[in-house]
């Protein structure tokens, strides 16, 4: 609980100068974004996020991140790599700005990926993921936490496995590091599940 509340801390201390973009000029350089997210940042493959609503802070910063190479990932590196921070800017206030679809969680992993979304696991030391999150998975947009519901499992799933395995460590003051890797696989499944029928 102390890293979580120390990275709350350090993540209103980063976007808290973050440059608001303009999502007229971000929807018409969009298109290069479609072939993987969708037009409008609903991606229709599990395995690309939806990035529609996702939060405009915490767009930008991944945006940022992907190009500074502090996120890796080759394909999105190249994406974002002749633009500026004004077009980042722009094209996450114009996909913040755009409402996600949203999906249907699994009937048997509904029980216990609501318990772990909503209270966590006290015995291990897993917070509820609402409290970064929010109830409804809306996110916290003032922290930069992203809105969750709606998302794809798969991505969710994957997203948390990396955290475990240290293989994405862009994370303010390694608090998703620290709780995934207190997450057992069938928690991750479950919770994964859950929110890709939030809202």
């Amino acid at each position: 609980m102390k890293n979580l509340a120390i990275g709350l801390m350090l993540s209103l201390g980063l976007v808290a100068g973050a440059q608001a973009g303009d999502a007229q000029a971000g929807k018409k350089i969009a298109g290069a974004c479609a072939a993987c997210h969708g037009q409008d940042g609903n991606s229709a493959a599990a395995s690309f996020p939806k990035i529609a609503g996702l939060g405009e802070k915490y767009i930008l910063k991944q945006l940022k991140e992907f190009k500074s190479g502090a996120r890796d990932n080759a394909i999105m590196k190249g994406q974002v790599a002749a633009l500026s921070d004004t077009q980042m800017a722009d094209l996450a206030a114009y996909f913040a700005g755009n409402k996600r679809s949203v999906g249907y969680a699994k009937k048997d992993q509904v029980e216990l990926g609501e318990k772990i979304y909503r209270a966590g696991n006290l015995a291990t030391g897993v917070p509820a993921c609402l409290a970064c999150h929010g109830a409804d998975g809306a996110g916290m947009e003032a922290a930069g936490f992203p809105a969750l519901g709606g998302q794809h499992s798969d991505y969710i799933k994957s997203q948390l496995v990396m955290f475990q395995e240290g293989k994405r460590a862009n994370d303010a003051s390694a608090v998703m590091r620290d709780i995934a890797g207190r997450m057992s696989n069938k928690e991750v499944a479950a919770v994964a599940a859950y929110i890709q029928g939030l809202h």
